[in-house]
């Protein structure tokens, strides 16, 4: 592709690109970690714009720079509006930008609602196989029944193929039954049990996943938890401060994660420091921290959400489409120097 085109993905296509791809997805994720924690990348604070008097909608501008090969910067422009669903269409929608780190120039629009799920859902299985390490795993929970609980059950599958039984819980059972149904397309052989009580959840599964829609913490007790469990909160605001102090925290920035009235923030106020939280998640995969102090321990991993993930895994669609062939590439797309031009 010549340097004054432009590469255009769609929603079908970048689908198409990524699918039945979960290790490829989780090893981009990893070597973004990797680079972050190398300090070969830069993710500035997101960006939000908010409407005035709205409370509700919004749209994040999240850029970043990945510096490991292949180098690229890029943005995730990503919109959040909760009202969609009874409009027919999904919460989010959002666009991915790859810009050449050589001329500037953008190279690459990828729809990226697809991208920013399965990069999200990338994340929360390698921590999940990281961080609790046993081969043995045969059951899950999830906590909220939407797109990002159904890609990480997705990822999980691919990392612990033997899963056979799921455990959901929703505020709304309607949805959970839906969800019930879509988990099985995945894996026709596994149980899916939908949970009134979300205790029952962390008391079945030692691996949680909560991916809710909760603007402040619901959960102040898991004492019922299985002893070493790891929990993926991705939703980042849903337990109290006490939860959080009783368990083993490992996050994907500590910066960022510490924004925001996440459950982290809200404890690194309580208790004026930032202490509590052990590592992150890029230091455990460079061997620089263990995955767990203590196997009885329960961890919580809390990811705010990296733009250099998105990139990650814009970069891997983008090289298969340019590989397959597909997309719309629209020629000259930038104009003539500005010297040529009259």
């Amino acid at each position: 592709m010549r340097n004054d085109d432009l590469l255009i993905l769609k929603g079908d296509e970048v689908t198409s690109l990524l699918r039945d791809r979960e290790h490829d997805i989780i090893a981009a994720v990893r070597g973004a970690y990797e680079s972050h924690a190398k300090g070969t990348s830069a993710s500035p604070f997101a960006t939000p714009l908010h409407f005035p008097g709205d409370a509700v909608n919004r749209i994040v501008a999240l850029p970043a720079y990945l510096g490991e090969s292949p180098e690229v910067a890029g943005l995730k422009w990503i919109a959040s509006f909760p009202d969609n669903g009874a409009r027919g269409i999904d919460r989010a929608s959002a666009v991915v930008i790859l810009n050449s780190t050589l001329t500037g120039r953008p190279e690459a629009i990828l729809e990226g609602s697809i991208i920013s799920a399965k990069r999200t859902a990338a994340s929360a299985a390698l921590a999940a196989r990281v961080l609790h390490g046993s081969d043995n795993i045969d059951s899950i929970g999830l906590i909220g029944c939407g797109l990002i609980n159904f890609e990480i059950a997705r990822f999980l599958f691919a990392v612990w193929p033997k899963i056979d039984s799921v455990y959901v819980h929703d505020t709304y059972r309607e949805a959970a039954i839906r969800f019930k149904d879509k988990v099985r397309l995945l894996q026709e052989r596994v149980e899916v049990c939908v949970e009134e009580d979300v205790r029952a959840v962390f008391r079945k599964c030692p691996i949680v996943s909560l991916a809710t829609t909760a603007l402040r913490p619901h959960i102040v007790d898991i004492s019922g938890v299985k002893p070493g469990s790891t929990i993926l909160h991705v939703s980042l605001r849903d337990f109290e401060p006490g939860v959080i102090l009783s368990c083993d925290n490992v996050v994907d920035d500590i910066d960022h994660v510490c924004r925001a009235q996440t459950s982290i923030h809200l404890t690194e106020q309580l208790l004026g420091g930032r202490d509590f939280i052990r590592t992150t998640l890029g230091n455990v995969l460079l061997g620089e921290a263990p995955a767990r102090e203590d196997p009885n321990d329960t961890v919580i991993f809390s990811p705010f959400g990296l733009g250099i993930l998105d990139l990650a895994v814009g970069i891997l669609a983008a090289a298969s489409a340019a590989e397959q062939g597909k997309g719309t590439r629209l020629e000259s797309f930038f104009p003539n120097h500005w010297v040529a031009r009259t």
